[in-house]
């Protein structure tokens, strides 16, 4: 139970930590941007504010304020649940987030869902054959994955489905899975399409190491010498013993997706919250981005965590120690 408890307490001290950093990192860097939100807000009129409306807008906006004063003063309205507030959409950061992260969530999901779907078989079919045709057709597709840019992809996949079929379901206003499911998961096809193609390339890569070294263990040969059926082989024994490396994958990738996702966010139109926090950067809201910034660092540490909890249902090794 005290080991429980030690390693409970280190954990919420790592993530209270891992918080902390990413606060002050970003707080640090938006202020390194040239302008600010009056500037963003007001664009080429602001240079004909006088330095008495210029101050009023500092006070409103807090900008007169010392770094650490407006630091910490943000930091402690985050405890209260005041992330702060939106001049460009007049509604709360907080409520932004609550309409923007399971947007992200279902992104992120259905991509990761299409990359396991590519990049395990394409892995396992690679490592069946090492060396051979499958495992170099299996080696061109990571490539291609790793290589092609998604802004490039999303925006070729964009035209050729708009032109070719006059399928562009991103054109419309988006839908919720709550309002209208299948118009919510035709504007999700090509986004998750174009996420999980580049996922895919590091989950089949690890897959094909992980079974490989699994594969020249001994209890796979014992097992094929007593005749278990192949496919049960491959599935049960071999794979079953690669997942952890593999779940390993899966999760910083997912992780990545719940952040990293703005750029195809942009270009199909998902409202999202990587384009939430693109969206800050460009007004030059110091609270939406800051905020969800540290929303995202959470998502990441909750996901790395959970990762951590599948490794003892998947492998007992873990659980033992």
């Amino acid at each position: 139970m005290r080991v429980l408890r030690n390693r409970v307490v280190r954990r919420v001290a790592e993530t209270l930590g891992i918080l902390f950093g990413v606060a002050v990192v970003v707080f640090v860097m938006l202020r390194a941007l040239p302008g600010d939100q009056i500037t963003a807000g007001l664009g080429t009129e602001a240079a004909a504010l006088t330095p008495a409306q210029r101050q009023a807008l500092e006070q409103y906006y807090g900008l007169d304020q010392p770094l650490v004063t407006q630091f910490f003063s943000w930091l402690g309205n985050l405890f209260t649940g005041n992330f702060g507030y939106s001049a460009r959409s007049q509604q709360s950061v907080l409520e932004l987030t609550l309409h923007a992260l399971p947007v992200t969530f279902e992104l992120a999901v259905l991509s990761i869902a299409l990359a396991l779907l590519i990049g395990v078989p394409l892995g396992m079919l690679a490592a069946s054959r090492p060396n051979a045709a499958r495992d170099a057709a299996g080696q061109v597709v990571s490539l291609a994955g790793l290589s092609i840019p998604a802004f490039l992809l999303a925006t070729t996949l964009l035209s050729i489905f708009a032109a070719s079929f006059g399928f562009n379901p991103n054109g419309q206003g988006f839908a919720t899975l709550v309002e209208d499911p299948l118009l919510n998961l035709q504007q999700m096809l090509l986004p998750a399409l174009v996420l999980g193609f580049g996922i895919a390339a590091p989950i089949l890569r690890t897959t094909r190491t992980a079974v490989l070294e699994v594969r020249s263990n001994d209890f796979v040969r014992t097992a094929r010498a007593k005749g278990v059926p192949e496919r049960r082989l491959q599935v049960r024994h071999v794979l079953g013993n690669a997942l952890v490396p593999i779940v390993t994958m899966t999760g910083l990738q997912f992780g990545y997706l719940l952040g990293g996702a703005v750029v195809v966010e942009q270009i199909f139109s998902v409202p999202g919250i990587g384009r939430q926090v693109l969206l800050g950067i460009q007004q030059k809201e110091y609270a939406v981005v800051q905020s969800t910034v540290l929303v995202i660092a959470l998502a990441f540490v909750l996901v790395n965590l959970l990762t951590d909890l599948l490794y003892r249902v998947i492998d007992p090794r873990v659980r033992a120690s």
